[in-house]
């Protein structure tokens, strides 16, 4: 008779994920170590890291929770518009966290369906995660966490990670077979736009683009890295489009769903035209990283591509975005316009 263990896992490979692991509560532990070496690093790090200590005593919030079901699901499969490759970070198009209309997203509900008929208590966080969901997958055998802090398995860093928490002690894991990074490699470091990634396994939020595009970023007129910003209107890839372990991983070979038609309506000119009843509904619907009350930033980060890689024909926008109703937007097309002698 196949074990529970063996049951979830197999009910996991059934719904499309790549790997499922099975990890004790007490595994996630050692993660508090390597969040507070992270921080003595780069001090200054502190109240963002910080944020993560909520992912360490899951016992104290969950007293029940017992074991952590951990799964990979490959995102490196689907098509990308090619206007949007380098100006919305790949992950960010492909994000199935909270779309009600992605496979990956009903598989998931399905997925934590089934364990419940399992007799399961279960917990999961979908937008965020409900615990250190790198730390668990690699205690879980299921990959590593590579030079540029992102997780890999054999389909590279192009994966995504889900994790729930169940009433019940099991455990299964694997062993990985993925060889660490080169000793002299380097390379997402050296392309590192902004040096956030400094050093192997660190990452300075406030200089990172990810988060500059998102949830930072607010003054961009006065921001240190706007230029090194390039292209990036909403996250960044280019630490892991670098890496030679991902090579070959993105194998395109489905479309995610609405995709194609969002993206029609996404480009440079389009975002500083967009009225913020799209921004609202739309734009922070898909992309959940910028809140519907800072959309305005859409309109900013748009602008400062646009001065990073000027064009004639982005002038009149720059100059229309003068009028926005927006007081963050006038000052950023204003800025625009200096910056550029326009």
């Amino acid at each position: 008779m196949e074990s529970l263990s063996s049951q979830i896992k197999s009910t996991a490979l059934n719904m499309g994920y790549e790997k499922c692991g099975i990890i004790k509560i007490s595994d996630i532990y050692g993660y508090e170590k390597k969040l507070n070496e992270r921080i003595e690093r780069i001090p200054e790090t502190r109240p963002f890291y910080e944020r993560f200590n909520r992912f360490i005593n899951l016992d104290d919030a969950y007293p029940w929770a017992k074991s952590i079901v951990i799964c990979v699901r490959k995102y490196g499969k689907y098509n990308i518009p090619e206007h949007l490759n380098g100006m919305i970070a790949k992950y960010y198009l492909t994000d199935g966290r909270i779309d009600e209309h992605s496979k990956d997203y009903q598989d998931s509900l399905k997925f934590e369906e089934h364990m419940q008929e399992m007799g399961l208590k279960t917990k999961t966080e979908r937008k965020f995660g409900i615990t250190a969901l790198r730390w668990a997958a690699m205690k879980a055998g299921l990959g590593l966490i590579r030079r540029n802090n992102f997780f890999y398995t054999e389909s590279g860093s192009w994966v995504h990670l889900e994790a729930w928490l169940i009433d019940k002690e099991l455990e299964l894991t694997e062993r990985n077979i993925l060889k660490d990074c080169p000793e002299n490699c380097n390379l997402c470091i050296k392309a590192c736009p902004t040096t956030s990634l400094s050093d192997p396994y660190t990452m300075n939020p406030s200089s990172c683009i990810s988060c500059l595009t998102t949830f930072a970023g607010r003054d961009l007129p006065n921001e240190k890295y706007n230029a090194q910003m390039g292209s990036w209107v909403f996250g960044c890839d280019v630490c892991q489009d670098v890496c030679p372990k991902n090579r070959g991983c993105w194998n395109a070979t489905e479309e995610f769903p609405a995709l194609d038609e969002l993206s029609k309506y996404i480009s440079l000119e389009k975002i500083l035209e967009m009225d913020y009843e799209f921004l609202e509904e739309v734009m922070s619907t898909k992309f959940f990283y910028i809140k519907k009350e800072d959309v305005w930033k859409w309109k900013t980060n748009a602008i400062n591509v646009m001065v990073n890689e000027y064009k004639e024909q982005y002038k009149e926008y720059i100059y229309e975005a003068c009028n926005d109703s927006n007081s963050k937007v006038r000052e950023m097309a204003k800025w625009a316009i200096k910056k550029l002698n326009l």
